[in-house]
């Protein structure tokens, strides 16, 4: 296979993503009614209880939506990842990935693209939101839009390759929704995104160090750090090893044959 055949591959997964993404308008809209709500109205509820001071990456005390936008970005990329591993085992079944799996490309390859289409969607809805974020007066840095980007791919990688390893263990998918909760909230109330993780320590040293142990803790923090122009090495490294780790056991467990969807409950 030549290089030109990676790329037509790799534009098709893309455009197909994209195109099934623009008919389904409600899914675009639920992924981003989920953040506005928390971001709203629940830190109108929790805004003078949780007054944030000055921590890195920013340079003064900020309001507690300043906070939390990073982690309702990562909010959205862990909900459309979730969803878009079951749509691909969903797929593996009854639709197009029986068909793209039969391509003479790696799978690995076509795995990670597929992937990669469904983070590239999630990315667009993050950008959308933070620009809804500047009616509640959250104004990031102008380049903190662009450096924000390659942090947004790598934390959609890193869950859509959680969510496709544990979906490939699941034989009724019916149970999917349900095991994603204990995958989802953990994850998602176990980090930094609500809330800084010195509060945590405060409050529960145990828990602390349970939020330290999360990966989606490092990826918020990656996220929040170069939306502000800042560096941070071990979010970014943590994130990035995850990620290949994650990669790596996902495509490695993908079989064709493991998931019966509608065979186990009918024969």
């Amino acid at each position: 296979m030549k290089l030109v055949h990676y790329w037509h591959c790799f534009v098709g997964i893309q455009t197909r993503e994209w195109l099934r993404f623009s008919q389904q308008r409600a899914r675009f809209a639920s992924a981003l009614v989920r953040p506005l709500l928390w971001l709203v109205v629940f830190a109108a509820g929790f805004r003078e209880m949780l007054g944030i001071s000055i921590l890195p990456p920013y340079q003064n005390y900020i309001t507690y939506e300043t906070y939390i936008v990073p982690g309702l970005c990562g909010m959205i990329i862990l909900f459309n990842s979730m969803q878009g591993a079951l749509s691909m085992v969903y797929d593996r079944e009854l639709g197009s990935m029986r068909v793209l799996l039969m391509s003479p490309l790696p799978r690995p390859f076509l795995l990670v693209t597929k992937l990669l289409a469904m983070g590239v969607v999630s990315v667009g809805q993050v950008y959308v939101f933070l620009l809804l974020a500047l009616l509640v007066d959250v104004e990031p840095p102008l380049w903190g839009y662009f450096v924000v980007l390659p942090a947004l791919i790598l934390t959609s990688l890193m869950l859509g390759a959680l969510g496709l390893l544990i979906a490939t263990w699941i034989k009724l998918l019916e149970n999917f929704a349900g095991v994603m909760n204990f995958v989802i909230f953990p994850m998602f109330f176990m980090s930094s995104a609500l809330y800084p993780l010195w509060k945590m320590n405060e409050a529960s040293p145990w828990l602390y160090w349970i939020c330290q142990f999360n990966p989606f803790t490092h990826a918020v923090e990656a996220i929040r750090f170069s939306l502000y122009l800042e560096w941070n090495p071990m979010a970014l490294g943590i994130t990035v090893t995850v990620t290949v780790i994650l990669s790596l056991l996902a495509t490695a467990g993908f079989r064709p044959q493991r998931t019966r969807i509608l065979r186990t409950r009918f024969t």
